[in-house]
């Protein structure tokens, strides 16, 4: 489907809803010119509610998002959380027994820390395009159910071949996870809203990293104690893939596709929910694939900026979410103690995306705050090529320091649901930073070569020169994006400029839509 003609007279509707405050002056007047068919789906909650008055004031909108919040917010972050988990029980399980079992050698390992992106890069744009295309909550929980069932499946692998078949298909199901989080992201929180947001679910890796550690530590000393009919590591990959399994069950019945079917929410509220975030020029959703949106994503800088970042700091992400426990057992740790100690990790990276997230929100500068995070990273990094073998406790602490590594990626992935408007564009941004994630994350475990173990110095040196080529590619950002806002500024005050009737919900790129202001 082409760009819609907005200005054609036949098939034009008007739709109107008048929002008022509590002292009955009016707040916001909605008033539709478009085909309902080709723009948002915003444009179906109000009609039928034509001239009705709606209270929408600070008190009553703040109680209103707060509802959102504790509706959404918590099977949002306990899904990430096992997203991250169901990824990690690999380099868990490769301290564990998992190598001798199932016969690994050479860079055998390696290769299944890669698999799993494979899988994820094979089927990342599909399943973008099916996120736009069929409900968003039920296909998002139909690949949490199977990435769970899938996750069971690596318990019963014997050889190599086995493992990679079960890595590929994980990554396959959990492709849907993050574009789709980011778009729920999108379509029920204001621009104002979603760094905050984004990095609270985010920051859920930090406590899989915690609780992951500490639920392997308890099956390893459990199983060496009291003995067990199966091996400790696959004790690990049954209880978390059935854990997951059955949060995918309640994220079915709980979260809904967006607000119109949104069950927690009176019809009243639904309205309010889709008029407060108007502000975002981007509606919550449309179904149909433009082309010419396609083409844009295509052509705009800014995608291909965010491709290189996922690219880049997903080397090192690559690396370290595989190899982090080789690594502590390398500090001169035992392979129980490593399983401990890397759990601190854990509580940094919570701490670095709340606290970056909140404060890149409170002073409109998500990108700055993701590059001090960048830089927090490089100095832990550099302690852990620095410090002599004979120093474990000042490399381990240099360890800690790199999981502050996503504020960086985060910060993007926010600014992916802020400043990419059109449906068809998004899913497309989307679906390319993703890729570049998922080829940062198959080159990150072929750095750790064997033959350099135990320290891995060539790998560490190209960890902390893609997270410097990082803090480059972020500036290189917030100074197009300043540079667009002063453009679409321009525009605006230019004579002649109209403002298109209801403008927001007429599914507009963020380049075509000149009162969007892109968020830093």
């Amino acid at each position: 489907m082409e760009k819609p003609k907005i200005s054609d007279p036949e098939k034009a509707v008007e739709l109107s809803s008048n929002i008022t405050s509590g002292d009955g002056e009016v707040k916001d007047a909605m008033f539709i010119h478009a085909d309902p068919n080709d723009g948002d789906e915003a444009l179906k909650a109000f009609v039928g509610h034509e001239g009705e008055s709606i209270v929408l004031t600070p008190e009553v909108e703040k109680k209103l998002l707060r509802k959102i919040d504790l509706n959404l917010m918590p099977i949002l972050c306990v899904t990430y959380a096992l997203n991250y988990l169901d990824k990690t029980t690999l380099s868990y399980a490769s301290i564990m027994g998992l190598q001798k079992d199932i016969h690994l050698h050479g860079t055998n390992y390696q290769w299944l820390g890669s698999m799993f992106y494979i899988g994820y890069i094979a089927w990342e744009y599909p399943t973008n395009r099916l996120l736009q295309r069929l409900p968003l909550a039920k296909w998002s929980s139909f690949n949490i159910i199977m990435w769970g069932l899938t996750l069971c499946c690596m318990a019963a692998v014997k050889n190599f071949a086995g493992a990679v078949a079960v890595r590929f298909f994980l990554g396959v199901f959990e492709s849907a996870v993050t574009p789709g989080f980011a778009l729920f992201t999108s379509q029920w929180y204001t621009k104002e809203e979603q760094g905050a947001r984004t990095g609270i679910w985010f920051s859920f890796n930090g406590i899989a990293q915690i609780v992951g550690g500490a639920v392997a530590y308890g099956i390893s000393v459990g199983v060496e104690k009291h003995g067990a009919e199966i091996a400790s590591w696959k004790i690990v990959f049954l209880a978390i893939g059935l854990v997951t399994a059955s949060v995918g069950v309640v994220f079915l019945f709980l979260m809904p596709d967006n607000q119109l079917n949104a069950r927690f929410l009176t019809a009243e509220e639904r309205l309010m929910a889709v008029q407060r975030i108007r502000r975002n020029q981007q509606g919550v959703g449309n179904k149909h694939f433009k082309m010419y949106q396609l083409k844009e994503a295509l052509t705009d800088p800014m995608s291909w900026a965010f491709f290189a970042y996922a690219l880049l700091s997903d080397i090192p992400n690559g690396g370290l979410t595989n190899f982090f426990s080789q690594l502590i057992v390398a500090f001169g740790y035992t392979p129980n103690q490593s399983l401990l100690y890397g759990t601190p990790g854990g509580a940094v990276e919570v701490v670095a995306l709340v606290l970056c997230g909140y404060l890149g929100d409170r002073f409109k500068n998500r990108i700055m705050f993701g590059v001090s995070g960048m830089v927090v990273c490089i100095v832990g990094m550099l302690l852990i090529v620095c410090l002599p073998i004979s120093n474990p406790n000042g490399r381990l602490a240099g360890y800690y320091l790199t999981q502050a590594s996503p504020t960086g990626f985060v910060a993007l992935l926010s600014l992916l649901s802020s400043n990419v408007a059109g449906y068809t564009k998004k899913t497309t941004v989307a679906a390319m930073y993703l890729i570049g994630y998922c080829a940062g994350n198959i080159v990150g475990p072929q750095t750790f070569v064997p033959r350099t173990a135990p320290r891995y110095v060539p790998a560490e040196i190209t960890i902390i020169v893609c997270w410097a080529a990082c803090i480059a590619d972020l500036l290189f950002i917030l100074w197009y994006y300043k540079r667009l806002n002063k453009k679409n500024e321009a525009t605006r005050a230019a004579p002649g400029y109209r403002k298109l009737d209801k403008q927001e919900f007429l599914d507009l790129t963020d380049r075509e839509n000149h009162e969007f202001v892109y968020t830093l």
